[in-house]
């Protein structure tokens, strides 16, 4: 039976009909058929259904984060689903893994986290710093990934160093300052002492030294000044008439030359010790040392790396264990498996163990 369908749009206001379009008509038939009048086929699609994806997402900056402000999700991934859907023409509505985790199988083989949302067809779609596993690719198909980060990121947080005007001083202790300031004090004394009472100073034998050039009355004020400009480049001046505040002088002098040498010296080590103290720089480097504590984020692609190279580690120690003890081995091949050292290094385990002694962040905010 073959009969013909007119189609027809209404536009409804108040209750009362606004517009009437008629948009065509349709013939049945073998397949069917549709005649659109002039211009009409274009007001069609205006009422043609879209589909609507559940994805499912977990917070993680900058992939991923939530604007209190806006209410809205934002981040490369949440741009990256929204252009997708001017390309491919779909709705989405976006909610976040009940328990915050990516997925991860356990022994019984169960999914949690977002991957358990795709198993158990929850969700439609999943979008996220979602990194691409064996187990996982097993029971979801993954795209093309659009971020490939290759090895294991150290990232630490950049220590506070000091400063202050006065960390020149900090090179010798504050003993030894003061040790250097009482000789200091302690020489002005005696040269102002040797030049008031010696008989030989220029302050008791000005007729003497009447015709000499330079004249230096040593007083307590100049004293001090000829002992502190001893240790400048400059140099002190003219040195005291009489043979005691020569030898005095003499004596502040290889002082003098012997401190500033310890001072520069401490300085130049001080400096480079300083710059040597550099953080880890290497995975090595972070499992020798045991002032630094470290872990991943619990979870993650990072924690069950070192899980799994810990498990393997043990896994390949148990198996070399079980060869070195088989007794059905001949007296050759097992002596072939005696050796004095571990065979197998142990420093995935090591540094797993620390890990956990240190407590695996739960949430990206805590770690």
């Amino acid at each position: 039976m073959n009969f013909d369908l007119s189609v027809v749009t209404y536009e409804i206001m108040s209750g009362k009909i606004a517009n009437r379009e008629d948009i065509g008509t349709w013939s049945s038939g073998t397949p069917g058929t549709m005649k659109f009048n002039a211009g009409m086929e274009e007001t069609i699609v205006k009422f043609r259904a879209k589909t609507v994806y559940r994805v499912v997402t977990v917070v993680q900056p900058p992939f991923m984060l939530w604007n209190e402000t806006t209410k809205k999700y934002e981040g490369y991934c949440a741009d990256l689903i929204e252009e997708l859907t001017k390309i491919m023409d779909f709705e989405y509505e976006i909610y976040e893994a009940p328990d915050g985790k990516y997925g991860r199988m356990d022994e019984n083989e169960e999914w949690d986290g977002l991957i358990a949302e795709l198993v158990n067809k929850k969700a439609d779609m999943a979008v996220g710093a979602l990194s691409v596993m064996a187990e996982r690719e097993n029971v979801v198909d993954f795209t093309v990934p659009y971020y490939d980060l290759v090895g294991i990121t150290i990232m630490m947080k950049k220590p506070k160093v000091p400063t202050s005007l006065f960390k020149f001083l900090s090179v010798l202790e504050d003993s030894v300052w003061g040790c250097i300031l009482a000789a200091y004090f302690v020489t002005s004394v005696l040269m102002w002492i040797f030049d008031r009472w010696s008989p030989y100073s220029y302050q008791n034998n000005m007729e003497k030294y009447e015709d000499d050039d330079e004249k230096r009355y040593f007083n307590f004020k100049e004293s001090l000044w000829f002992c502190m400009t001893s240790l400048t480049p400059q140099g002190g001046g003219e040195a005291p008439k009489n043979l005691s505040g020569r030898l005095v002088a003499a004596t502040w002098w290889l002082f003098g030359f012997i401190i500033i040498a310890s001072y520069t010296a401490n300085l130049a080590a001080f400096l480079t010790v300083s710059r040597l103290e550099t953080p880890v720089e290497s995975l090595e480097d972070l499992a020798k040392q045991y002032k630094i504590q470290y872990a991943p984020q619990n979870g993650s692609v990072t924690a069950m790396y070192f899980e799994r190279m810990a498990y393997i580690e043990e896994r390949f120690y148990t198996i070399w264990k079980e060869m070195s003890l088989n007794d059905s081995l001949s007296e050759l091949e097992r002596s072939k498996l005696a050796v004095w050292d571990y065979p197998v290094s142990d420093k995935y385990t090591k540094i797993w163990q620390s890990m956990k002694e240190a407590n695996l962040p739960a949430t990206f905010g805590e770690a």
